[in-house]
């Protein structure tokens, strides 16, 4: 893998961006027009499972059980200053190790050295905050995980627009919104089946990411960047680089503004749902709870998730569906709001299912549609992944100032489905994309 400096080279961008046709001076950085295989799609899928399961496992069950065996009686701010520090390292290193992909030149393709290489880094730290008996060390380890897991993820979502073409991508949102959906299942799973060892949890989580990258990087089909393809390196350039002007590119700035609203409304409802089952609706088994939540949501993501997606290609349309599935999502919260029993809960999972299912795939078929320049996808998709997680710092916290101090739960959710209401509004504003 090498990220040097390079002679001067013309920058191939300008003739590479979606829509541009066939001049692109290599195959790394023409406009996809050739379908993708089901194999190289399963092993997309897998990449996302494994590190969705790295992701949530932590998330939703082992980091709060981890905060309760430290110190019970902060374990919502020990969670919160986990989770959010954690995401506050994804922010940078999501953009940052997708730029570095753009640039890489490597025989194994630009992005799959990314996908190993960071896997093997969020395995390591997994393994290590198994054994973690201080905040500090939670802390460390948790952001090391991100980082790595990051560096896998921006890698493959660049692989997206680089091998799919548009009138596929509807699908292969799908699809991989299924796959970080069985993902989440999995971590759940892991944390019912565990029974409170957070350590065995961590190592399972672990050993999910690192055999899911395998299929990938084995039919990878990730073309090389030729050096002389590749432009000029400078700090200045590479740094101004992560700016994109909302007045030049205004379609990408309200694309990145209603997935932040949709997935801080999401992660609200979702960050202290262990809490939630425990102390408000006196779960006998909180992770248990947890598991049945994620089961129903999962199936109703998988389900809408494979179906709005390639309805959408077909139709040629993609804001209707993100309109609506914004909304149903905001109704997940209203339900969890306003219902606070555990039928109440049960609702609100299959709804919140329903919703996010569809506004994975389609926003993501949307996201790639807005794109400025293919040279920059894998540095523009990072960006627009920060939109997953900088929510992940907001919620933590909006959810620890509504629960201790502005109310309560109810007026956690009922927050939330405001911030997704306003997302779906936000969408209109997206010109053009139908």
């Amino acid at each position: 893998m090498s990220l040097s400096d390079t002679p001067a080279a013309p920058d191939p961008s300008a003739a590479s961006a979606p829509g541009a046709g066939s001049e692109s001076p290599t195959a790394a950085l023409a406009e996809p027009t050739q379908k993708v295989t089901a194999r190289w799609v399963t092993g997309l899928v897998l990449v996302n499972v494994g590190i969705n399961a790295a992701f949530f496992g932590p998330i939703n069950v082992f980091i709060g059980q981890q905060a309760i065996g430290i110190d019970e009686a902060n374990k919502e701010a020990i969670l919160s200053l986990v989770t959010g520090c954690g995401a506050a390292v994804s922010l940078v290193a999501n953009p940052l190790f997708g730029a570095l992909s753009d640039r890489t030149v490597s025989g194994f393709g630009r992005r799959a050295p990314w996908v190993l290489a960071g896997a093997v880094l969020a395995t390591a730290a997994l393994l290590a905050m198994s054994g973690a008996t201080a905040v500090a060390l939670m802390v460390l380890f948790w952001c090391l995980v991100q980082l790595g897991a990051n560096a896998a993820y921006a890698a493959i979502t660049a692989a997206v627009p680089d091998r799919v073409p548009v009138l596929q991508r509807g699908g292969v949102g799908g699809l991989a919104a299924m796959g970080q959906t069985v993902g989440i299942l999995l971590g759940a799973v892991f944390g019912a089946v565990v029974s409170g060892n957070f350590m065995v949890g961590y190592t399972m989580c672990a050993a999910a990411l690192l055999f899911s990258v395998l299929p990938y990087l084995f039919h990878r089909n990730d073309p090389p960047l030729p050096r002389e393809a590749r432009p000029p390196f400078t700090w200045t350039g590479f740094l101004r680089g992560f700016w994109i002007s909302p007045a030049r590119h205004p379609d990408f700035a309200w694309a990145w503004l209603t997935r932040f609203l949709v997935n801080v409304c999401n992660q609200m409802i979702i960050v202290y749902l262990l809490f939630f089952l425990r102390d408000v609706l006196k779960h006998e088994d909180p992770a248990l709870g947890v598991l049945t939540l994620t089961g129903i949501y999962a199936v109703m993501v998988m389900i809408t998730a494979v179906i709005a997606g390639p309805w959408s290609d077909r139709l040629g349309r993609r804001k209707p569906f993100v309109i609506g599935s914004s909304a149903i999502i905001a109704a997940a919260g209203l339900t969890m709001a306003f219902f606070p029993v555990w039928t109440g809960a049960l609702i609100g999972a299959g709804i919140l299912g329903v919703g996010f299912g569809a506004y994975l795939a389609v926003d993501f078929a949307l996201l790639t549609q807005v794109l400025p320049l293919a040279a920059d996808r894998g540095k523009d998709m990072g960006i627009i992944n920060v939109a997953n997680s900088l929510p992940q710092v907001f919620a933590p916290v909006l959810a620890f100032l509504a629960v201790t101090y502005f109310g309560g739960y109810l007026t956690l959710f009922t927050t939330a489905a405001v911030i997704g209401l306003l997302g779906a509004v936000f969408v209109v504003k997206i010109r053009g994309v139908d």
